[in-house]
């Protein structure tokens, strides 16, 4: 990777080791943890599931579920019920539309870790789209079973596992990767809000575009601020991570090499996002607009910004069904809805992950 004169010297002083699984898990050498590159993949993470904090979380999840069926008064059986007949065809085109978007989602990736110069040594190439979508999966799949998004920085890890890149400089490209998510979906969540409400936006949907808004203005603010002030920042690091901070803010500016692709790509990952709840809709005869439909998506990803529970688990599912309602959606169909599209874009991660995770635990050795 290109570094600059200071980033040359900072590694000449202080030469960084090897990033192992003791570095994924916060640990330093002899306190028990992991170091070899299996660590994270054999070890930690199901380590990680059976933590109290991890189960604490699912609890979580589970009583805000319990609260919106009484919230709304829902009757279990017959949402159950509307569920099973759901039109299958529409749903197919859910699944589709959904795991389409890892395509797109692996090829923005890819983007970000070329205009960063983030490459395997001795002249190797990336993985292909089909190993780069198979990571993305595996990283949506830890999402799903631990908090905090740790998925993120297991993605980091397969990506040095599998073309031993390195790790902080990728972490780097994956941040870059959420300020972008992050400043495309206020644009388009906003956009979508007045499309739908027009000038007579209800005053908790203000609320959540101007919170989306307000946060894409911190997060763009924070990148320009860690562009113009760089080198202070540098100093102000603690010389015992300095070289990895460095990676990383080298990967998060050097990522921005092509902008109009990571933009285009970012706004038709998003589009997905909203084609596959519209087919989710449709399935249950929802009838809502496709307009609609990317609002409640894009406020559901809105609501997994704060990884208090895995992938947003409960938090997302209430967030659905208070959405819909707006657009008079029946209580018991909007919980269908909510519910159906978690099977997509949940519950189906964990399965599909499940099995990648074992394939790839061989096949990657």
């Amino acid at each position: 990777m290109r570094t600059s004169p200071r980033l040359d010297e900072t590694h000449q002083e202080h030469a960084p080791a090897p990033i192992t699984a003791a570095d994924l898990n916060g640990a330093t050498p002899g306190d028990g943890a992991p170091t070899d590159d299996n660590g994270w993949s054999d070890v930690s993470l199901l380590r990680r599931v059976l933590r109290p904090q991890t189960l604490v979380s699912f609890g979580l999840a589970a009583a805000i579920v319990a609260f919106m069926l009484t919230r709304f008064d829902l009757n279990l059986r017959a949402v159950l019920s509307e569920m099973r007949h759901a039109n299958p065809l529409y749903l197919g085109l859910a699944f589709a539309s959904y795991y389409g978007a890892f395509g797109f989602r692996a090829a923005r990736w890819r983007s970000l870790l070329e205009s960063a110069d983030i490459r395997p040594p001795d002249g190797q190439s990336l993985p292909g789209l089909p190993g780069l979508s198979a990571i993305f999966v595996l990283s949506w799949f830890a999402n799903c079973i631990v908090p905090a998004k740790l998925g993120d920085a297991y993605r980091g890890f397969l990506l040095k596992q599998r073309a031993r890149t390195s790790f902080s400089g990728t972490l780097g490209t994956i941040f870059a990767e959420r300020l972008v998510d992050l400043a495309t979906l206020a644009a388009l969540l906003v956009g979508s809000g007045f499309v739908v409400f027009g000038s007579r936006l209800p005053r908790n949907i203000t609320s959540w575009m101007l919170f989306a808004a307000g946060l894409a203005v911190v997060v763009v603010a924070g990148l320009l601020i860690i562009m113009r002030f760089r080198h202070l920042l540098r100093r102000l690091v603690p010389t015992r991570i300095r070289h990895h901070y460095v990676r990383v803010e080298e990967g998060v500016i050097g990522s921005f090499g092509s902008v109009p692709t990571v933009l285009g790509l970012t706004a038709i990952i998003w589009l997905l996002e909203g084609v596959r709840l519209y087919f989710v809709s449709m399935s249950v005869g929802a009838g809502i607009s496709l307009a609609a439909a990317l609002f409640v998506a894009l406020l559901a990803s809105l609501l997994t910004v704060v990884p208090v529970t895995p992938a947003g688990l409960g938090f997302v599912e209430l967030g659905i069904v208070g959405a819909l309602t707006l657009f008079g959606v029946f209580h018991q169909t909007a919980a269908s809805v909510a519910l159906l599209d978690r099977v997509v874009a949940y519950w189906s991660v964990i399965a599909v992950g499940a099995v990648l995770y074992l394939i790839t635990r061989w096949r990657w050795r």
